[in-house]
């Protein structure tokens, strides 16, 4: 028991958290709202437990061996991050009913996201480390098990709160403004991640 209160401690606190994928959520849940950001979520959630469970069964060994790989990743990770930033920058800030034209962030790009995202590998490296999941096909599991629905949650968390700050706006300049500081807050990100 004291394992798996561990685990979801651990999955909570990194999922939560603030990070790229959970910047383009609150993004997401704002413009489009909730049932329109649920490919994302679903995308980012599969995504993660896949680059999990991968590093779980041993990737960890050959991205820390040989750097290159790790570094490629954080500079496609960083460039993809300031890329969805841009969109959302440039984001016409129009109400939800009206946003025709604009391209939500799909499955796909949640699942991509979570690849290049160095958050994402950081997490999934201390996590299997901290809980020895290469040693054990069965802990491994519940870890994944575990982080699937902790993960799932905490990035739906913050599509909701972007939902409930889009009913605070009256205006669509108002929209527009907040776009241009996720989008700002998330080159912020990919400026930090490429140079850590």
């Amino acid at each position: 028991m004291t394992l798996i209160i561990a685990m979801f401690t651990f999955s909570l606190s990194m999922s939560i958290s603030p990070g790229p994928v959970n910047l383009i959520c609150l993004s997401s849940g704002l413009n489009y709202g909730f049932k329109r950001t649920l490919p994302f979520i679903s995308g980012a959630t599969v995504g993660f437990v896949l680059l999990l469970t991968t590093i779980g069964l041993g990737l960890s060994a050959i991205t820390s061996e040989y750097s290159l790989i790790f570094d490629t990743l954080k500079y496609l990770g960083s460039a993809f991050i300031g890329y969805m930033g841009i969109n959302i920058f440039l984001s016409a800030g129009k109400f939800k009913l009206h946003q025709k034209e604009a391209a939500k962030p799909t499955f796909k790009q949640g699942l991509l996201l979570q690849w290049l995202n160095p958050k994402a590998w950081i997490a999934c490296m201390a996590g299997s480390a901290a809980f020895n999941v290469a040693n054990s096909p069965v802990i491994l599991g519940l870890f994944v098990t575990i982080y699937f629905m902790v993960c799932y949650c905490g990035i739906a968390c913050w599509a909701l709160v972007g939902v409930r700050i889009s009913k605070l706006l009256t205006q669509p300049k108002q929209l527009k403004m907040i776009n241009r500081l996720m989008g700002i807050a998330l080159g912020a990100v990919a400026i930090y991640l490429s140079v850590i």
